[in-house]
């Protein structure tokens, strides 16, 4: 997954602000108030740091006193802490046969509840093959089954239905108080 290298906009900084007078902001914060493009360049030169057009919109345009380099790195910082906390929601897939033994329903019952509980939705699906086709009903109890034994960790979103030679059923996690 290859990501867009292109950057939002750049703001104008220093000598490439275009407008003649603006409202500057101080590197505290504070408001200076209206004054000529090279009294702003002065002040920020005077404390050794960048002039950076904030707001290009407003009469007369916003500027502030400030290190453009460390306001870039803070915002890469800030995106990924954002990114990293995002949690990916997937789709985690069971696979039953109408046959299935009683120790092999346990072992995958125990897969579905952890897949639920780390928060992922559920795919049950369950094939037939040759003959099998003729006693769908075994596949439907058995997915009722399953809904059963799970009813505490997650809720049915797409209910079994027949897709080909599967019958097939998403379970959703249960929300986290």
């Amino acid at each position: 997954m290859r990501q867009d290298k292109r950057a939002a906009p750049k703001a104008p900084i220093n000598e490439n602000i275009s407008a003649r007078e603006v409202r500057l902001i101080g590197a505290d914060g504070e408001q200076i108030g209206i004054v000529s493009i090279d009294e702003a360049l002065r002040i920020a030169e005077e404390a050794k740091l960048d002039l950076v057009e904030i707001s290009a919109d407003a009469l007369p345009p916003v500027c502030r006193v400030m290190d453009y380099g460390k306001s870039i790195f803070e915002k890469k910082k800030q995106v990924a802490a954002a990114k990293k906390n995002q949690k990916q929601i997937q789709v985690k897939e069971i696979k039953f046969r109408p046959g299935t033994e009683e120790g092999d329903y346990q072992v995958k019952l125990r897969n579905l509840v952890r897949f639920l509980s780390d928060g992922d939705r559920a795919k049950v699906s369950l094939r037939f093959r040759g003959r099998e086709m003729a006693h769908q009903e075994l596949g439907m109890e058995l997915l009722k089954r399953v809904e059963g034994d799970l009813l505490e960790y997650g809720s049915v979103e797409q209910h079994p239905k027949m897709e080909g030679r599967q019958l097939i059923m998403v379970i959703a996690p249960k929300k986290k108080k």
